[in-house]
């Protein structure tokens, strides 16, 4: 992985793969084919956290910005630097996506495997791709020796002086707390009851959601129809014990009382957060991106 890229994974990657119990299958980054739309739900659950934590569009507005001052300082030491292709809006996974488990518009063609990655995305992952095979003398100009200095270093401080890179360590920490807080109130626990007694009476025996998402018989390269069967009870069972809507009422309670316990921690972040973005847009406006 090129240096800025792992400088730059978010918050969300993070979550995605603590509380969501995905499939252990590796897929290639290939376009998606008519993929079917984001369940309205799914697109709309905020949680009050997330005002803390970079979302994936943010994340590629900075990369953004950086990149073009990464190819002015590479251009005056006559080398060539292509700036990351951008991805649509459209194309950004919401950020609680699947944080409850499968999701319906994807759980009929898909089950629990990952969504084949839109077309902008894949044109953007593949040139990060290509950063990693530059030869070794332009990724020093780059990267440095070190990973994080050369033009990389260069760019960042023209971007936001000495201010540091944005910090999601509280945020991830805090958002694992209150999803474990929250399973554990009564009317989650009640709820998971009714999905759990929901999914037995269709014949599968699975304590939650995550164990179903997990389950190894998943591990396949492509969907089996018993995984697409499973997940459309799975989500059906969701919607009949209301379990997201509970849940996500449970867990906005129990963020808002850790924000509370946390404000010095979690301003600081998102002030940090806040001037970085500000200072891409700048950037990016004055480029005329």
């Amino acid at each position: 992985m090129s240096p800025s890229r792992a400088r730059t994974t978010t918050a969300l990657a993070l979550l995605l793969l603590v509380t969501t119990a995905c499939t252990a299958a590796e897929h290639e980054s290939t376009p998606a084919s008519h993929s079917p739309p984001v369940s309205r739900q799914a697109r709309q659950l905020r949680l009050p956290l997330d005002a803390y934590a970079s979302t994936v569009a943010e994340t590629h507005l900075v990369e953004d910005a950086q990149d073009v001052l990464m190819r002015r300082c590479m251009n005056d030491l006559n080398m060539e630097w292509k700036t990351l292709p951008r991805v649509d809006p459209q194309d950004t996974k919401p950020p609680n996506l699947r944080r409850y488990g499968a999701d319906e518009a994807a759980a009929v063609r898909y089950g629990y495997h990952p969504r084949p990655d839109p077309p902008s995305v894949v044109r953007r992952n593949r040139a990060w791709d290509e950063r990693e095979a530059l030869p070794a003398e332009v990724q020093r100009a780059a990267y440095g020796s070190s990973g994080t200095g050369g033009c990389l270093k260069t760019a960042q401080h023209q971007l936001v002086g000495d201010t540091a890179p944005p910090d999601d360590h509280a945020f991830n920490q805090l958002t694992g707390t209150g999803l474990e807080t929250s399973r554990r109130t009564p009317e989650v626990r009640e709820a998971l009851r009714t999905w759990h007694a929901c999914m037995t009476k269709a014949g599968f025996d699975y304590p939650d959601p995550f164990a179903a998402a997990g389950s190894e018989r998943w591990e396949t390269t492509e969907p089996t129809a018993a995984e697409r069967a499973t997940a459309r009870r799975d989500v059906a069972c969701q919607k009949s014990a209301k379990l997201v809507t509970v849940w996500a009422a449970a867990e906005t309670r129990v963020q808002h009382r850790l924000i509370q316990q946390n404000s010095d921690r979690l301003h600081e972040a998102k002030a940090r957060k806040d001037r970085w973005l500000a200072a891409a847009r700048r950037v990016l406006k004055r480029a005329g991106d």
